[in-house]
């Protein structure tokens, strides 16, 4: 059967009548394939798996499944590794990778992963830093969502349905072919996949005129744990509430998502301005810890330092980068209220459409074409390391100071710093997972890149951001610490091979989540009580855990 993936169909929600039939089929396919099963299954003991489960779908699953034997195996597995530590031959691979094309792929693969005990990791952009959607220790399939990205947009209704392979860079697209005063709250990479995106919270440089891209999801369709589709009625509030932000993986395949579009000005306002510790960035930043989160909610000002050698000379730079929804008049007058000390000139004020300053944001060249967003690759990937803190005090001229010492001393690791405030205080931390919201005055991204290949080198950087990190702990947010989940980092904790306890898992679950990791649980618990979909940062289920520990 084939499903029409861009918006909910109520022939395919689940409802009693159909569940029995649906499972009555299922189990007894069940049935079948494990009869059929043996303790070492090979390839075709899979594939004869999968077809069982999906007869009628169309194409075959044979069609989108991707084996070590298919030439297009290692090409499809590497395509959306952002990552390159996770490139290298001693990297965990797949025991094979569907491409689905329709909800029958996903359940197939679902089923079949239950009977022959492999984890599944389920990916879209694969830019989830520490590669969680792509690599196990544990014998496991990926689903890779690329081939589900189509994008349905109603203007009139100012709404979208999204496929979660989909990317950030076409959804803009889309919605900039159909209207020039629509635009959607998300992130500046354009390659980044809408799926764990949106999930895990996701956030742009209009979070504080409109929030996160969760504040802004009306419905989506998620495939359960029993192979049941389901839209926000069907599936409930509180899994509803889970999905968006929560991080989808740990509680299903979500499919499509249903977005609210938002209004944006003909002409937004862009600057992109540096300064080094000569000319005065310790001063700019400073003054601009005070100002970036109480400004007018239409201005967004992001902070990126890092150090540089300039003629043999070592000092920090500030690159301020901004986007004001409004003319440059406008926005010179609150420059000039609120943080003269940048020394704007009316040359770095640049106007320009909403599109198009998702381009510059990109850095790519303005008049760039708007159809290069439409370019699913990177132009080039790294070898990375990624972690994040919350700030929730303006830090002292000397703490800044030391804090570029100890850049300078390190000499690689770069820290950006994304204000908070605005629409981001007046919402709820219980109105998603994301808990993230009034009180915090910025968050920073640290990061450290490298180009050399190795495990030596590995160390040597990861151990360059960790002391960065360990020297922020007195600026940061404390009891917890806090830490975005679009930014996993297992640095925080995990059991290294999933089905994380409660108490493990709460370890790293407060940074993130706060207060609403045990509500988290309870979902979980409620919906995937066997803990089928889990990784090595998922949210646990009580259920599973207490009967393992029966065992």
């Amino acid at each position: 059967m084939v499903f029409n993936l861009t918006k909910p169909n109520s022939d395919f929600m689940e409802t009693p009548a159909t569940s029995a039939v649906l499972l009555l089929g299922f189990f007894l396919l069940l049935h079948i394939s494990m009869a059929a099963s043996d303790p070492n299954p090979n390839q075709d003991t899979f594939l004869q798996c999968l077809s069982n489960f999906s007869q009628d779908s169309s194409p075959p699953i044979s069609a989108v499944t991707y084996f070590p034997t298919n030439p297009s195996y290692t090409s499809i597995l590497c395509s959306y590794i952002r990552n390159l530590r996770f490139t290298n031959p001693q990297t965990p691979k797949p025991l094979f990778i569907v491409a689905p094309t329709n909800f029958s792929h996903i359940q197939a693969s679902i089923f079949c992963s239950k009977i022959h005990a492999l984890q599944v990791r389920i990916r879209s952009g694969g830019h989830d830093y520490d590669g969680l959607s792509y690599v196990s220790e544990l014998p496991f399939i990926i689903i890779d969502m690329f081939s589900l990205r189509s994008i349905s947009i109603d203007i009139e209704d100012e709404s979208a349905w999204v496929e979660s392979g989909a990317t950030l860079g076409e959804v803009y697209y889309r919605v900039a072919e159909q209207s020039k005063i629509h635009g959607f709250p998300a992130g500046v990479c354009p390659t980044v996949g809408v799926g764990g995106h949106l999930s895990g919270g996701g956030y742009g440089n209009m979070m504080r005129k409109y929030g996160l891209s969760v504040d802004n999801i009306i419905d989506a369709l998620i495939v359960d744990v029993n192979g049941r589709i389901l839209d926000r009625q069907s599936m409930g509030e509180d899994l509803f509430w889970a999905i968006r932000g929560g991080g989808g993986a740990s509680f299903g395949v979500i499919v499509s998502w249903k977005i609210k579009l938002v209004s944006v000005p003909e002409i937004v306002t862009v600057f992109r301005v540096e300064r080094t510790l000569e000319q005065g960035a310790t001063d700019i930043v400073h003054r601009w810890q005070y100002v970036a989160d109480r400004i007018h909610e239409d201005l967004f000002i992001r902070v990126v330092v890092m150090p540089v050698n300039k003629k043999g000379h070592q000092t920090v730079k500030a690159k301020f980068v901004a986007l004001f929804l409004g003319n440059a008049e406008r926005l010179h007058a609150l420059m000039d209220e609120s943080l003269p000390q940048l020394g704007l000139k009316d040359e770095d004020y640049t106007e320009m459409s909403w599109i198009e300053s998702v381009l510059y944001w990109s850095n790519y060249a303005i008049g760039t074409p708007a159809d290069v967003l439409l370019e699913r690759q990177e132009k080039s990937k790294k070898f990375l390391k990624k972690k994040s803190d919350y700030v929730q005090e303006p830090m002292s001229k000397a703490g800044l100071e030391g804090l570029w010492s100890k850049m300078m001393e390190l000499k690689k690791p770069v820290l950006t710093f994304n204000p908070y405030g605005g629409k981001m205080s007046e919402i709820s931390e219980l109105e998603t997972p994301f808990p993230h919201r009034a009180g915090n005055v910025y968050k920073i991204q640290y990061s450290v890149n490298w180009k050399e290949e190795g495990v030596e080198a590995a160390d040597r950087n990861i151990d360059l951001i960790r002391r960065l990190y360990e020297f922020m702990t007195p600026y940061v947010s404390k009891s917890p610490r806090c830490s975005y989940l679009n930014y996993r980092d297992v640095d925080l904790g995990t059991n290294g091979k999933g089905n994380a306890s409660y108490s493990e898992a709460r370890v790293w679950g407060r940074k993130y989540f706060n207060g609403n990791f045990d509500r988290l649980v309870q979902v979980k618990t409620a919906v995937d009580p066997g803990n089928f979909f889990t990784y090595e940062q998922s949210i646990p289920s009580l259920t599973a855990w207490e009967g393992k520990m029966a065992e």
